[in-house]
Order: structure tokens, then sequence, then C-alpha cells
């Protein structure tokens, strides 16, 4: 894995620039923590946020939409655009209309997304290549929030 990031000031909206494997990507700012954000989801995720409800077993999860990181979690029907939330950032330009456009998020090099591997129907696939995705986002974010922090002059 190859990262690269920039200090964007010269962008109008300010924030990052990261480019992880020449995958350049604008982080925005939105006043939640992207970092916690995603950090959020994997640890959803491994402790098996995604199985089926005992209330509702018939009926499968939707990956981000069903988790806490979802900005309309805790709302029955969409009280705020996904284009507030920072995964959409994440989401090529030509997915951003799309209903739930979270779902296309290409999550690896051949471009699987969500809503390609949903239609497989094979839950443990689309749970490792989804982990695999955050733990390789959270990594990026990581190192570039470490390199861009200003020196402790204590130190």
């Amino acid at each position: 894995m190859h990262i690269r990031y920039y200090k964007a000031e010269q962008l109008e909206a300010g924030g990052l620039v990261l480019v992880i494997d020449d995958e350049v990507i604008l982080m925005s700012k939105d006043g939640r923590n992207i970092l916690e954000i995603l950090q959020s989801e994997l640890s959803f995720i491994e402790k098996g946020g995604y199985g089926r409800s005992v209330r509702t077993p018939w009926r499968a999860k939707s990956v981000f939409q069903d988790a806490p990181t979802c900005l309309n979690y805790a709302y029955l029907e969409k009280a705020h655009p996904c284009n507030r939330c920072h995964l959409i950032d994440f989401v090529p330009d030509n997915k951003r209309a799309e209903q739930i456009p979270c779902h296309f998020i290409p999550l690896d090099a051949s471009g699987e997304t969500i809503d390609s591997l949903e239609c497989e129907d094979n839950q443990q696939k689309l749970e490792r290549t989804l982990k695999a995705w955050l733990k390789t986002r959270i990594e990026g974010i990581k190192t570039v929030r470490f390199a861009t922090q200003e020196p402790n002059p204590g130190s």
C-alpha cells in the first residue's frame, strides 16, 4: 500500500487530499471524525453487527444503513441527506445520486462494491471485503494525521 498526503489549503473547501495506491480522496470536513466513524464500523462488523436480528430474522441488514455509522440510523425515515455523510467522500462522482450512495464505494482493486457483493448473497465475503477496505482507510487516515501533526516543541 502506497500512501501519500497533501494539505489542501489551496482547495476551496480546505481539508486533506489522501492518495492511496493512486486513488485520490478529498477528505471533507463535516463535524464528525471520519477515523472514529470507520473504526466504529469495523468494530460493529467484528462484533457481528450485521448478523440477523432476533426481532426481524427474515430481513437482512443493510451495510452502513443498519449501523450507527449512518446519519439516519435512529430514524424511521431518511432525515439527513447522504451527501452530508463522510462516506460520500469515498463514493465515485457518478454514483453519488444513487438511493444508497455508500453501497457504491469501490472496496477493492477489482471494483467490488457493497451493492455488487449483496447481489452475490455471500455475507462472509461482503464482510471480509468491507473489513479489508475499512482497515486500509483507517491506516491511511492515521498515516495522514500523523504526518500532518505539528511537531511538539517540548519533545
